[in-house]
């Protein structure tokens, strides 16, 4: 028998085709040297992030790969819980990430946990989503070192 979250997940797969089809095809962006070890950093929209190497005027640069991981996932969650007729109240990532200690230092493992609060959100509703977003849509999950071990959790509140 076939629960309504089963039908509901059935949904949510057709309403995915031609998600996050329309994408530019080539992203480009420059960064600039400030002073010292601080850079601006530019999109092609114009949007800017400060990297700083020492951490006294912005972020180190594997500090906004860190947040993109999340950001990435954090989108595809909610896009898909919204089409699965979730109501979001809060939703949050705490993100840590362990790195090789001796250079090159990539991050070896990640660690998501989703604080979501809200209506008719379920946990395999949760399983679903945070599986759909790392195994086919989360772009910068899809980027990373293939070694790289990342776990994903949930709280819902």
């Amino acid at each position: 028998m076939r629960t309504t979250d089963d039908r509901e997940a059935e949904k949510l797969e057709e309403s995915l085709e031609g998600y996050k089809e329309k994408i530019v095809p080539m992203n480009r962006g420059s960064v600039t040297w400030d002073k010292e070890l601080i850079f601006k950093g530019r999109t092609q929209r114009g949007e800017e992030i400060d990297f700083d190497a020492h951490v006294q005027w912005g972020c180190m640069p594997t500090e906004s790969l860190l947040l993109s991981v999340a950001a990435c996932m954090a989108i595809d969650c909610v896009s898909f819980l919204q089409k699965m007729k979730a109501v979001i109240s809060n939703f949050r990532v705490d993100i840590a990430g362990e790195r090789n200690p001796t250079p090159p230092q990539y991050y070896t493992k990640i660690e998501m946990v989703i604080h979501i609060s809200g209506k008719n959100i379920t946990p395999k509703k949760m399983d679903r989503v945070i599986s759909l977003s790392q195994e086919k849509y989360c772009s910068v999950y899809h980027s990373l070192r293939k070694d790289l071990e990342v776990k994903a959790s949930y709280v819902i509140e």
